[in-house]
């Protein structure tokens, strides 16, 4: 046989021999990282404030979403008490709905608070977030002309809302 030509009942490839140069500087390298994190000044632990919040969510809400974002887009951000006053007086129906879940918010936020022994200022709390999502339409039928009938989606909402306590100092 050639020298070139492989065996005929070989069906590998010999096998390359690893360098052991290489093996040992990727745990020297290893080895100084975890020497550098050691050698680091520790940081101290600071205890961040961390406001509590609280969240409320209704589903399938008989109105649209559009009609609820409507509303819901002149509340976001605001202080639960200025928010639940403009709902109080609104003319509109999600505003009903919405101040539901505003005030079931509060008192998720009163409930938790009292479970941790802690003291909440329902003062302080504000609208973090405020989200109307589209829920399952209800789907209906309307006759239309020449015996046919015309699809109605009645469509739904999800409301979401969070409050939480206003960071001091804001």
């Amino acid at each position: 046989m050639a020298s070139g030509k492989r065996e005929a009942g070989s069906g590998k490839r010999p096998a390359a021999k690893k360098s052991a140069p290489k093996a040992a500087a990727k745990k020297t390298v290893a080895k100084k990282a975890a020497a550098k994190r050691a050698e680091a000044p520790a940081q101290p632990t600071r205890i961040a404030y961390v406001p509590r919040e609280a969240r409320a969510i209704q589903r399938t809400a008989r109105q649209s979403p559009y009609k609820m974002r409507l509303v819901i887009d002149q509340v976001r951000g605001q202080s639960v008490n200025d928010a639940l006053a403009l709902l109080a007086f609104s003319k509109k129906h999600a505003a009903k709905q919405i101040e539901k879940v505003v005030r079931s918010a509060v008192a998720n936020a009163e409930n938790a608070a009292r479970s941790h022994n802690a003291t909440l200022d329902v003062d302080d709390l504000f609208i973090k977030l405020a989200v109307i999502n589209e829920g399952p339409k209800l789907k209906r039928w309307t006759p239309a002309a020449m015996g046919r009938a015309t699809p109605v989606l009645k469509r739904t909402s999800h409301v979401e809302i969070v409050v939480a306590e206003r960071p001091e100092g804001r």
